[in-house]
């Protein structure tokens, strides 16, 4: 067994693209190991922004032999009747590159056929290894990637070396005009010259004497302590951005924190300007005191260790100044500026071509969300019309157009400034929540109906003029909006119906469609619904009831959930599946096109026919009440009642009986069990186990 090391050493990576990258690489050398019958041990990708690292232990030094049976033609083809080989056989035979000799005949279900036991003996991983990795390389589903200089190859930066050994064998292969070999480089300042590793285990002490933590856990690990380090030395504790972590774990190689301090002056700007400041633009750590509040300091994760780092500091200190400085300018000048004002000079700014400017934007989601107030809180119609006209407006502020991630928060604190009702200054604010997945959610009323409105607004209008989805592409962040809307609506509890939202959108967008409208709507209700499945599912839900539930109406979303918790909960109890393989059994019998006519009891032949029918008749009403109600599970387990009857039903009646008046009179009585079920969920859909 031996140990493999594959370092691609790069220019900077983007921080964001490593994780996925790091992933990627564990993946693929796994599947490869396993497709080429490489037994190994453990697999780890690890690294900095000016490296890759992959670690492989275990590693088996030849792939196990391989011995499989290749079936060919039938044994009647590849012989004639005297068991002479027919040109069949012999063709078979040279394909597989063996004699007829080698021809055997074995049973198989579908008869007797021919085959051949094929063997292979395995290969020195040294020489698999090459084809691997430079695939591996070659292969790397970045982002964005780049080409440079002469070279035709792309990745995310340049590459500058290959490290790959095989224990102390240097694994050759070459790309462009960059060969592999056991030569590696440390930290681009404080150790930049070449290193020879003869063995992977030599890498690490190598590396740390190259002043470069390669594995990024313990990179990690150690920025964390260092910060909580110097921020307590100034009697604060760091902002826990666990984002913020990960990001700067992969700007440095070798982490040195130091504490620097800004004026208190600045500390009159609205707190979230400063920690936007801090964190967005700087990658700074912000420092608190034990009660949340923003101290004059900050905790900067350096790439390098000088005898002084106060100097470093204070050029970090003069970096920060000079932001804050200007971001204490736009907010003093946007103060003075009502956000009316703001408000109108949208009319200038384009939102997308096709549909019109940010203010008509505006007008529009406006219409939408007082429709929604009238539906859901009337009581605060003014409150969310206010907050529709305004809640754009710091787009046109300094601020925000220096700080684009203040959107909102700038907007809620000019709202306050000015004197608007605290619950429309809020919304300002909450109507883009939530922003990212896990992010929080709107709290007011007014908050989240009109982030409502102006989601579903962009929607409908992106469908309208052909600006649908794609895999890859999403520039309006369509996926993300309806999310929200489904996470908003679920979170507040409103009973609304989504195919009504859609209409209204629609018909404010009349105008600027390019597209027949009912063909939109049909594709915004279907892009909701397959957000919807992926979301329950996502969250844990068995695939098949989120589907089943789906297929039996989403248009309120809040009804649907309730149904699908009960269907749940059912499920989890060991009476589910029988109970399933009865009724799915009504369900499936009923033919897709027939049309339900009323029970003649006169047409029944045996008692279990009057009992079923008498069964549901006494249920369906308390049924129907139920469901009316939103009592999902107790109507559930009420139908489930039937249960009994219906298989004395099914035992004893024969429903397709050849006489079509009995044959239809069965079906009518089976398809009154199958609407009261369908009302909840189709149970075409629920899969049982075998």
């Amino acid at each position: 067994m031996g140990k493999l090391l594959f370092e691609i050493g790069t220019e900077e990576i983007p921080a964001r693209f490593m994780l996925d990258a790091l992933k990627y690489m564990e993946d693929f050398i796994k599947k490869s190991f396993d497709e080429l019958r490489i037994d190994y041990g453990k697999v780890r990708a690890t690294g900095t922004p000016r490296r890759l690292v992959l670690m492989a232990e275990d590693v088996a030094e030849v792939q196990r032999d391989l011995e499989q049976e290749v079936i060919g033609p039938p044994a009647r083809v590849a012989f004639d009747a005297t068991g002479r080989v027919t040109k069949a056989g012999e063709g078979f035979a040279r394909a597989q590159g063996v004699s007829v000799e080698d021809l055997k005949v074995k049973q198989t279900e579908k008869g007797e056929y021919v085959y051949i036991v094929k063997r292979e003996k395995g290969r020195p991983t040294i020489e698999l290894l090459p084809d691997v990795l430079s695939k591996m390389v070659l292969r790397f589903p970045w982002p964005k990637s780049m080409r440079w200089g002469s070279r035709k190859i792309r990745f995310a930066r340049p590459i500058h070396w290959f490290l790959a050994l095989f224990d102390n064998e240097v694994v050759k292969f070459k790309i462009a005009d960059i060969e592999s070999s056991n030569v590696t480089y440390g930290h681009r300042f404080l150790a930049p010259d070449p290193m020879v590793i003869n063995h992977p285990d030599e890498y690490p002490e190598a590396m740390r004497r190259a002043y470069v933590i390669f594995d990024h856990e313990e990179r990690k690990r150690i920025i964390k302590e260092q910060v909580e380090e110097q921020a307590r030395k100034v009697g604060g504790r760091p902002d826990e951005d666990e984002d913020l972590l990960n990001e700067v774990t992969f700007l440095v190689e070798y982490p040195v924190a130091t504490c620097g301090r800004f004026d208190e002056k600045f500390l009159d700007l609205p707190q979230e300007v400063l920690v936007t400041t801090m964190k967005g633009h700087q990658k700074y750590f912000p420092v608190f005191d034990d009660e949340g509040k923003l101290l004059s300091y900050f905790v900067v994760v350096n790439n390098i260790i000088t005898d002084d780092m106060d100097v470093i500091t204070r050029g970090n200190e003069r970096v920060l100044k000079a932001r804050l400085a200007d971001a204490k300018f736009f907010y003093e000048e946007d103060k003075e500026v009502p956000l009316e004002e703001m408000f109108e000079k949208l009319k200038n700014v384009v939102f997308q071509e096709k549909l019109g400017t940010s203010y008509e934007k505006v007008m529009r989601f406006r219409q939408i969300a007082l429709k929604l107030a009238e539906r859901l809180v009337p009581d605060k119609k003014e409150k969310i019309d206010r907050c529709a006209i305004l809640c754009k407006a710091d787009l046109e502020s300094q601020m925000v157009n220096e700080f684009d991630e203040l959107q909102g928060v700038m907007g809620r604190e000019y709202a306050l400034l000015q004197g608007e009702d605290k619950e429309v200054a809020e919304g300002i604010y909450e109507h883009y929540l939530p922003r990212f997945s896990g992010d929080r959610l709107p709290e007011t009323d007014t908050g989240a109906i009109v982030g409502i409105a102006d989601r579903i607004d962009t929607i409908v209008g992106c469908f309208g003029i052909g600006l649908i989805p794609t895999g890859s592409e999403d520039p309006y962040g369509m996926r993300r909006d309806s999310l929200g809307i489904i996470q908003v609506i679920l979170h507040k509890g409103y009973r609304l119906s989504l195919s009504e939202l859609v209409n209204d959108a629609a018909r404010l967008l009349e105008d600027r469609m390019e597209r027949p409208a009912e063909d939109v709507k049909r594709e915004v209700l279907d892009f909701f619904r397959q957000r919807l499945y992926h979301l329950w599912v996502s969250e844990g839900y068995r695939y098949d009831l989120v589907e089943a539930v789906i297929e039996a109406g989403f248009d309120d979303i809040v009804d649907a959930k309730k149904r699908l918790d009960a269907l749940s909960r059912l499920a989890e109890e060991p009476e589910f599946e029988p109970l399933m393989t009865t009724f799915k059994r009504v369900v499936n019998i009923i033919p897709k096109d027939f049309t339900y006519t009323d029970v003649d009891e006169s047409l029944f032949e045996k008692d279990v026919e009057r009992e079923l029918y008498q069964a549901v008749k006494g249920v369906e009403d308390r049924v129907n009440a139920l469901i009316e109600e939103g009592s999902y599970e107790e109507a559930l387990r009420l139908l489930a009642s039937l249960k009994e009857k219906v298989d004395a039903f099914f035992d004893n009646v024969l429903v397709m009986e050849k006489d079509e008046k009995k044959r239809r009179n069965r079906l009518s009585l089976l398809n009154r069990i199958a609407r009261l079920f369908g009302k909840i969920a189709d149970l075409k859909k629920v899969v049982l186990k075998k």
